[in-house]
């Protein structure tokens, strides 16, 4: 649905906002010279769907003594409302400006299907999908066919260090595409506008002991199928794992639309300066009922360059632009089929680094969300109820001639995963 774009100010106010209330899409790409203007809930060890399935499949297959196949998946339908309430800031759409389950009335999600095979030293995941949350999740396609969501081999240099090359999921952040490991159906903003998926190498690193650890080298995020602005990104994860849980601290660092070459150049053509990222995520079981996740994020855009009137190319000058922000999720499982958990989160926008809320003068903005779900499982279906509230710093929604800065809406989501 969304993303590409990196403040560090608001800590204390989230902290005391949470203290006082009592709680213990497709992203957009730039490219140099054009305008076109979210690892398993953390309770699980795994990062994303794509790595637990390989991880399954290589336990398998170590148990058997022999090479393991895997295939597994998932279909999400839901209906949605926003109470008449629309967006001003997303189309006019009747939804926030975050990914997926946003299209009014009764819609689909995705058929995700993921085929895994891991051998003695080798295998691949090859994770497909189809539907509108699987169009806007992977909407980095040049081709347009949008359907690959993750397609990455991997070679086992040995039990703890592992080559994996090709398209997957990201490592950063909290949620992930696949709504059959989150469990809330909307998405958080920090999800929505930080990265999807990557292309590129990636090594990683696991201990005995719950030491976890990446490091990659890929094509700008999102751009999935091949590299048209001849940059990469770096990026890099390092936590510690235990029963209990585990902290996970991630950075994305790389010029992301290219740099201005001065023979294919003309005015007013501008490229952005280079993205960083960093992530925290964590997760822990306090109690066998009680569950509390967390995850904090900033990403900020360095000033570029850009074509003046002489044909030159200079530097863009100004500040950089950014976002901030932090999310917690506490769940409470009250029986062995039915839990109920929040998400809060605070969202910050600093100098017009996105243009998805309402902005002040200075393209300074903010955005409050609450999400109240509730998870009944039968057998390999999940039911889920979600009522949620957004509430923007300035007037970002409308219904009639009523402008507004908050937004309800309404999600009742059925998720079947095998």
């Amino acid at each position: 649905m969304k993303k590409i774009m990196f403040g560090f100010s608001g800590y204390a106010m989230f902290v005391c906002l949470i203290l006082s209330a009592g709680i213990s899409n497709a992203q957009e790409i730039i490219v140099a010279s054009a305008s076109t203007n979210k690892p398993v809930v953390k309770d699980e060890i795994i990062i994303t769907e794509g790595d637990k399935l390989a991880k399954a499949t290589e336990s398998k297959a170590e148990d058997d003594e022999e090479p393991a196949f895997t295939f597994s998946g998932s279909i999400d339908t839901y209906f949605h409302t926003t109470f008449k309430n629309q967006n001003s800031y997303y189309g006019d759409a009747y939804a926030p400006s975050s990914s997926f389950a946003d299209l009014k009335g009764f819609g689909i999600g995705m058929v995700n299907l993921i085929a895994s095979y891991s051998g003695d030293k080798a295998g691949f995941t090859a994770d497909v999908v189809f539907g509108p949350r699987g169009q806007a999740a992977v909407f980095g396609t040049a081709s347009g066919q949008a359907i690959i969501n993750q397609a990455f081999a991997f070679y086992k240099f040995s039990d703890k260090l592992t080559l994996n090359l090709g398209q997957f999921n990201t490592f950063l952040g909290y949620e992930v595409i696949s709504p059959a490991v989150n469990f809330h159906y909307s998405t958080s903003y920090l999800f929505s506008w930080g990265p999807f998926n990557h292309t590129g190498a990636r090594l990683d690193y696991a201990s005995e002991n719950g030491l976890v650890a990446k490091l990659a080298i890929m094509n700008p995020t999102d751009l999935v199928e091949f590299n048209p602005v001849n940059t990469y990104t770096l990026g890099g994860q390092i936590g510690k794992t235990s029963d209990k849980g585990g902290i996970w601290v991630n950075f994305l660092y790389g010029d992301q639309d290219g740099t201005l070459d001065q023979d294919n150049s003309q005015y007013l053509d501008a490229s952005a300066g280079s993205l960083f990222q960093a992530d925290v995520t964590l997760g822990y079981n306090l109690t066998d009922k009680f569950y509390l996740g967390f995850n904090a994020s900033s990403q900020s855009t360095a000033t570029g360059e850009e074509v003046d009137i002489n044909g030159d190319i200079v530097s863009s000058g100004g500040e950089s632009s950014s976002f901030l922000g932090f999310a917690v999720y506490p769940k409470l499982t009250l029986s062995e089929s039915f839990s109920v958990g929040l998400r809060a989160e605070y969202f910050q926008i600093k100098n017009n680094h996105l243009e998805i809320i309402g902005l002040d003068s200075n393209g300074d903005g903010s955005v409050m969300e609450f999400t109240l779900s509730g998870n009944y499982k039968v057998g390999g279906l999940t039911f889920i109820p979600e009522f949620r509230i957004d509430k923007t710093s300035e007037d970002s929604f409308f219904e009639g001639s009523t402008v507004k800065s908050v937004m309800p809406s309404l999600n009742l989501a059925a998720v079947y995963k095998f």
